[in-house]
């Protein structure tokens, strides 16, 4: 989840029947055999023991890895990368986020998504690939169905559709919902537009399990955009019954900011929708990163979430970008994406306090409840001005007693990181490759990167899967905790 594209056009229509379009996607929809999977230990076996000493004195000493040269701290190990198979393997087929199901990962991309099969990490293989572009293609998982967000303006609800002008009427864009009860065969079920299209959703379920919520973040209106007017103050909200997919409809569209949100300021952004929402369901709150505010809200009624608090930071952020949760929902991890995902920011011109994260604690009680700024986290290892660098996607690592995060840093690698302390951040593990280049600036690295059942997993914008295991003390409890499903931006209550 990125600000890479902008939404741009929709077409005011709840529910997109079955049709004809649906009926054209499933010829796209294809299983990929494993036989094209190469030994994903043959790409590391010349990372020694020697070698990776050596780079990371270098990193020490202020240095960069080479090009595409795999670099780690001694406490994490690179298990596995399986590169991006046909036919995402175009440069503009960006991989995107990730959501977890039983031995399953569900990894988006910019042309579709693809399952993995992930009951062995060191030996990930593709189940199947689902041709469907739409761009960013944010995914979340429930039961046997995957929700997939469409983030720019097509000719049709289908997955053969193409692009089309944002000031066309016609054009089409949101949420469309698959059946994957056979992994190998997934089936293109209904759609649901929504206005401003679907930059990321949000899986919210009901307390009584019938129903899933999805909150729609989606920025950018224009007066020109029929389907996307400003101001653009709030989310739309699609309900879903698990029993009846096909019925999924627009439930409500609350205003978020009825003053307008933050108006912006020069490397500030203006407040006009939200860019992602975290939810923790089993303490009703959840947390917005919406472009030039920071809020948390109440959401014991799913469809009417209220604003509890917000803040914003006029210094150092530009663009609230997400938000995590610590174990206890007393703090609250904001990313700030300095310079939209596509900018090299993790170097000594830009510092330590911008593209950084934000960690605020949460103080008082119910409607009382304050953000309270307490410190800047960013990653220490210089980057090169060739690599796109700046805080993104990542998630809790359920360590026992402790705040410890995994997150993805595009070619700044993955790191893993303490807030238990908040205002005295660490880190305590990382991975990374060399850049992509090192004459111009390309776009690559990790975009996000999520702990899930004692691994980590990362899906590279360009490279592919990498799967990576941290063997230390401070985090090894988190091995521990076995969950069946796993959408990060859904966060479960590790507690219970």
């Amino acid at each position: 989840m990125t600000s890479f594209h902008r939404p741009r056009a929709r077409r005011r229509k709840h529910l997109v029947g079955l049709s004809a379009a649906f009926a054209l996607t499933a010829a796209l929809v294809a299983a990929s055999p494993a036989a094209a999977v190469p030994d994903p230990g043959t790409a590391h076996k010349a990372d020694t023991a020697d070698h990776t000493a050596e780079v990371n004195r270098q990193i020490a000493a202020g240095g960069i890895p080479g090009v595409d040269e795999v670099a780690h701290s001694d406490n994490v190990s690179h298990l596995a990368n399986l590169p991006k198979q046909d036919p995402f393997t175009t440069p503009t087929s960006f991989g995107t986020d990730i959501a977890f199901q039983g031995r399953y990962a569900y990894d988006g991309n910019y042309d579709g998504f693809v399952i993995y099969d992930i009951s062995r990490p060191s030996r990930p293989r593709i189940v199947s690939q689902v041709l469907c572009p739409g761009s960013q293609n944010d995914v979340s998982v429930s039961g046997n169905l995957l929700y997939l967000s469409t983030d720019s303006s097509r000719s049709d609800n289908s997955c053969a559709s193409t692009s089309q002008p944002a000031s066309e009427k016609s054009s089409w864009e949101g949420i469309k919902v698959f059946d994957i009860s056979d992994k190998a065969n997934p089936k293109y079920i209904a759609a649901v537009e929504t206005d401003c299209g679907s930059h990321t959703h949000t899986l919210v379920p009901d307390k009584e399990g019938r129903n899933d919520y999805l909150y729609i973040s989606s920025y950018a209106p224009r007066p020109e955009f029929p389907d996307c007017q400003p101001p653009h103050d709030g989310i739309s909200i699609v309900k879903i019954p698990r029993k009846n997919p096909a019925a999924a409809a627009v439930v409500a569209t609350p205003v978020l900011f009825p003053d307008g949100g933050n108006p912006g300021s020069p490397g500030h952004s203006a407040t006009s929708g939200c860019h992602d929402i975290t939810a923790f369901p089993g303490k009703d709150l959840a947390a917005g990163a919406c472009m030039g505010d920071g809020i948390l809200l109440d959401i014991s009624d799913r469809e009417a979430p209220k604003l509890i608090d917000r803040v914003q930071d006029t210094v150092n952020f530009a663009f609230w970008h997400s938000a995590t949760f610590n174990r206890k929902a007393s703090k609250v991890v904001f990313t700030d994406e300095l310079g939209g995902g596509g900018a090299a920011t993790c170097n000594e011109a830009t510092g330590s306090e911008r593209g950084a994260d934000g960690i605020y604690d949460i103080i008082g009680h119910g409607d009382q409840r304050k953000l309270v700024f307490r410190g800047y986290y960013k990653i220490p290892r210089r980057q090169a001005d060739t690599e796109n660098c700046v805080a993104h996607n990542g998630s809790l690592l359920p360590a026992k007693g402790r705040d410890i995060m995994v997150q993805a840093w595009y070619q700044g690698g993955v790191s893993v990181w303490d807030f238990t302390d908040s205002a005295h951040p660490k880190e305590i593990g990382w991975f990374e490759r060399g850049p992509i280049s090192t004459d111009t600036l390309a776009v690559g690295g990790a975009w996000s990167a999520y702990y899930y059942n004692g691994h980590i997993f990362s899906s590279d914008i360009q490279k592919g899967l990498d799967v990576l295991k941290i063997s230390d003390r401070r985090t090894d409890s988190g091995a521990r905790v076995h969950l069946d499903r796993l959408n990060v931006q859904t966060q479960p209550d590790y507690r219970r």
